[in-house]
Order: structure tokens, then sequence, then C-alpha cells
């Protein structure tokens, strides 16, 4: 079966891979929809989201959308649309038995260096716990976008965020424009978004925010100068949090979702201190697919204005370097394979 290899920055090459034999408990299925994730991008332009790089070829992409191929279980009904959970914890780990899966120091991420591989094939196995079906007016990238929505609820929940709070959210790209829906959902009184790309912000005030703009002195102007209670970093780069502590009010919160180039955090600790923020970081997600099927089925967060291009397989690569350019109006890429 045909895969996208990526070998290092900027290298991705068209392959072939032994089409998977599924083990006890899991299912084949054929791929549909790959959304191409902010960690994929990491890959792609730096080699890596940390100093670990990229040892061997992978196959990358955990954004998964799939339909059954063969379940010898007969519990899935073949050509049924799944979202694959791509996270497979230990499952008996201290983090694990917390209920914390996303902590689980030996969990195994799809589509994550060096041969744990991800979506961007034609065929995969996954434990039959990590298929979620969705309803049936589900397209392959809205099922796909499932992954990233998760993210975005866990953030939401490790916020605390009390209905009539204030809220920034930091960078309205794919992840930021579902922090805007759901904050406006959760019961903010008031939605700001700040991004570098001014359509980007426009794009967050089509979706719930009430005011967008590049820079933080203008949330300060907007609240005269008190800041928000409550900021969602979601940006790619090291100064993100920066920003999202200057907006911040004294005694406020701080939620980094974000995941930088070059793997660092930048930010004055004066700033953080004075106002004795709290800031919290986010990794991936806990068990939260149920409940992300259910918002996007009752329409409560619209997932297809983030998916705004389609590439089959052999044009991976142009999608990569599209998403990255931040290019005509591009949000977030789905390949089909």
């Amino acid at each position: 079966m045909r895969a996208a290899f990526l070998h290092g920055a900027g290298d991705l090459r068209l392959g072939e891979q032994a089409e998977p034999e599924p083990g006890p408990d899991e299912v084949l299925v054929r791929v549909r929809g790959v959304g191409l994730c902010g960690s994929d991008l990491h890959y792609w332009v730096d080699g890596g989201t940390d100093e670990s790089g990229i040892p061997a070829p992978f196959v990358p992409g955990h954004e998964i959308a799939a339909e059954v191929a063969e379940d010898r279980s007969g519990s899935l009904a073949p050509g049924a649309l799944v979202a694959v959970d791509p996270s497979l914890p230990c499952g008996r780990c201290e983090w694990c038995r917390r209920a914390e899966p996303n902590l689980c120091p030996h969990q195994v991420f799809m589509g994550s260096p060096p041969a744990n591989h991800g979506g961007l094939r034609e065929f995969l196995c996954a434990p039959r716990a990590n298929l979620f079906p969705v309803p049936d007016d589900f397209t392959p990238g809205r099922a796909a976008a499932l992954e990233l929505l998760g993210v975005a609820i866990h953030t939401i929940d490790l916020a605390q965020l009390a209905r009539g709070e204030t809220v920034t959210v930091v960078g309205a790209g794919p992840l930021g424009l579902m922090l805007v829906q759901l904050a406006r959902r959760a019961g903010a009184v008031a939605v700001y978004a700040l991004d570098p790309v001014e359509w980007r912000g426009h794009k967050a005030c089509d979706l719930g925010a009430d005011r967008s703009g590049t820079g933080a002195e203008v949330v300060l102007e907007w609240t005269a100068g008190r800041g928000v209670d409550v900021v969602l970093e979601a940006t790619d780069t090291a100064g993100g949090p920066q920003v999202a502590s200057e907006v911040a009010r004294i005694g406020g919160r701080t939620v980094l979702a974000g995941i930088p180039s070059g793997g660092r955090l930048d930010f004055s600790a004066a700033v953080v201190r004075r106002k004795q923020l709290a800031i919290q970081l986010v990794r991936r997600m806990p068990h939260v697919y149920p409940r992300a099927i259910e918002l996007a089925a009752r329409g409560q967060v619209d997932l297809d204005a983030v998916l705004t291009h389609t590439f089959p397989l052999e044009q991976t690569a142009a999608a990569l370097d599209l998403q990255a350019a931040r290019q005509d109006g591009v949000l977030k890429c789905v390949i089909e394979p």
C-alpha cells in the first residue's frame, strides 16, 4: 500500500508499506482523511517538535478519519466512518489509573518518530477502543478534526472557565478558532482574538470573538488596562506565552496549548511573577472523543470552518508547504489517501 514517509525537514517521499494485519482486539481500517496538525508542520519545517528530531523515516499524521475495512468481532460494520484516537496509553501506570491517560509516560502516539507510523497511508490497524463511530452526515475531514477539538475541550477544562469571565485567545489558527467557539459557549462575557495574520483574526470574529487584533496592546486598550481573566494560548511560537502574560489581568490564568518552534517558551518572569499568574500547560487530551462528537453533531462547534483545503496523498508536501506559509486563506489541509 502507499504511504508518505517523512525523512527529515522538507523531505517527504511517497513509498510502499506492507498492508497491516490486525491483531487481537484490533480493527483494520481504510484511511479516508488526515488533518495536518501544527506538530506535523514542526516536523516538516523544523525537523521535530524538540531536540530529538527525526531519527528514522516515519509516516506522520495523527488527526485521522477512517472507514472500517475488517472487524473480526463484528461490532463495527464494514464501511462505517470512525474517528481514530491516535493515543495508546499503557493503562497500568499511576497516571492511567488516575484517569489521566494523556500524561502516561509509556504511551505510544501514532504519527510520531521513529516507528509510530500515523495516518498518511492507505490502511492502518487500531485498537477497537480507539475507534469512535461518527454520525452519518460527518465528512472524513470533520471526523479527522475531532482529535484537535478534543485538545480544545481539554484546554477549556484546564482553564476552569466560569460564566461571566473575559477571555483572550492568542493564535487564531485551527486550535485557536475552536477555543474561541468553546469559550463563548462556556459563558465568557467577552472573547478577544489575537493573531499576526489579520484575516485569521477576522475569521475568529466570524466564529464568535467580539474583537480581534494583532498585538497585546489592543486587548489592554479594550479592557481599560485591566487585561482579561483567562488567556488561552494556541500559537506555534516561543513568544506566544509572553503575549499571553501581557494580556492577562493581575491574578489571572493562562493556559498554554501551543507547541513552539524550537521546543522552548520565552516570557518575562517579572511580568508573570508580579501578576502572580497561574500557568497551565496542555498535554494532548484524556478521553474526550464522545464529548467532541456530541458538540460537533449538535452544531455547537463549526469544524468545517477550519477545513479549508483538500489534497491527495501524492500532494502532501504541497499541502504542508501551503499550510506552513499561511497563504491562500489556508487554515487546515486534509489529506485524502
